[in-house]
């Protein structure tokens, strides 16, 4: 065990966020999500038993987000004519205003299918057992400056 490391980042998780470099993504999925077939030439870890919101946050503390785009941060856009509600949507910009100051403003949406054509260019793809429709988020990350 490690001190200061949430404990639901696993080594595999942990490694592949260490592995990572400036602009490489990371998408967090819901678990409707196509992740084995999107990551056929990423990693793909498997958290069955956690959610979105809180792989999220335990990222997000050892996680800098690109300060180089505009959105670093990026939600699946809900298809015209669905009906759905995503207040997890809401529950993502609470916990990314803790760890980002630029808050909201990092967030963007990219078209559903957009979305699947750039989580197929990830480095890695987390696959939940998120039950929320449209709760996949795509991370872009930052470079450590301290």
């Amino acid at each position: 065990m490690l001190k200061g490391i949430p404990k639901i980042l696993s080594p595999e998780l942990l490694k592949v966020l260490a592995e990572m470099g400036h602009s490489d993504r990371l998408v967090i999925s819901d678990g409707n999500f196509p992740a084995e077939s999107m990551g056929k030439n990423a990693i793909v870890i498997r958290c069955d038993g956690h959610g979105v919101p809180e792989l999220l946050e335990a990222i997000l503390k050892v996680f800098p987000l690109d300060t180089y785009v505009e959105h670093p941060v990026n939600l699946m856009e809900v298809m015209p004519g669905d009906d759905v509600e995503t207040p997890i949507w809401d529950t993502y910009k609470e916990i990314i205003r803790k760890y980002d100051e630029r808050g909201d403003a990092v967030v963007g949406n990219i078209e559903r299918f957009a979305f699947y054509e750039e989580a197929k260019t990830a480095y890695a793809i987390i696959a939940t057992g998120e039950s929320a429709l449209y709760a996949n988020v795509m991370l872009q990350k930052g470079v450590v400056t301290d």
